[in-house]
């Protein structure tokens, strides 16, 4: 974020939006190389600038970890970045070309090592718009799927949005994130995004539950069934 005004501008905006708890997840990559103090000094200065302009937003700490940093970060300071405060998950950044070498083999070892790997955005790289189906093996081995709501709304091309409803008809898909930048770029919009979805039942499920599970290390309750999501739909809407 650019300035701390900007953070502010942000967190009106999500408030705006419905959202009541957001986790703020810093690059952490060559070109952003935050370190898990400046994080935490930026986690305070915010959380003290919205108490001071009244916006009741609850701020988590977190990181959006290059998969290039991950062996460079000592098993401390991935703790101080886990994401939104939890003792299991981390979030890592999908890049948006080609297929990193070893992911399989990555989310592997974090797994056996104790971790959840949430993987952000993989619906705008080039080879998963082309290869969806590549990411199976991945969710099979415990990897969680984060999709940008700016995906699902359209906002980032339709190739991208295709993908991410893709995803989630193959069932690849299990939060979404706001993934806003800054006032002007990529507004927070989980509301269009959850709306996209086209099921209350499911994008409660991905924006409500799968991440109170992340930040509670609680088990990940079941994705409603298509004949479950049916039912329950009809008896909201007086339809039984």
């Amino acid at each position: 974020m650019e300035s701390l005004s900007a953070a502010v501008e942000v967190a009106r905006a999500a408030v705006r939006d419905g959202i009541t708890v957001i986790a703020a997840t810093p690059h952490v990559r060559g070109d952003y190389p935050t370190s898990a103090d400046d994080m935490e000094r930026a986690l305070e200065e915010t959380r003290a600038a919205l108490a001071a302009e009244g916006v009741p937003l609850e701020l988590l700490a977190g990181g959006e970890i290059a998969l290039d940093r991950l062996a460079l970060l000592e098993e401390e300071e991935l703790h101080r970045f886990a994401l939104g405060g939890s003792k299991q998950a981390l979030l890592l950044e999908f890049p948006y070309f080609g297929w990193p070498l070893e992911l399989e083999q990555t989310v592997f070892e974090l797994r056996v090592r104790g971790w959840r790997p949430v993987l952000a955005h993989p619906e705008r790289n080039d080879e998963v718009q082309t290869s969806p189906d590549r990411l199976a093996q991945l969710v099979e081995g415990g990897a969680l799927i984060q999709l940008t709501a700016a995906s699902l709304d359209g906002r980032l091309g339709r190739a991208t949005r295709a993908t991410a409803l893709g995803l989630l008809e193959r069932g690849y898909a299990h939060l979404i994130g706001s993934d806003a930048h800054a006032p002007s770029l990529r507004e927070v919009g989980l509301s269009a995004a959850a709306a996209a979805v086209g099921d209350p039942l499911l994008a409660r499920w991905l924006t409500v539950e799968v991440p109170r599970a992340i930040v509670d290390d609680a088990p990940i309750v079941a994705r409603p069934s298509d004949r479950t999501r049916r039912r329950l739909w009809k008896r909201r809407a007086g339809a039984e």
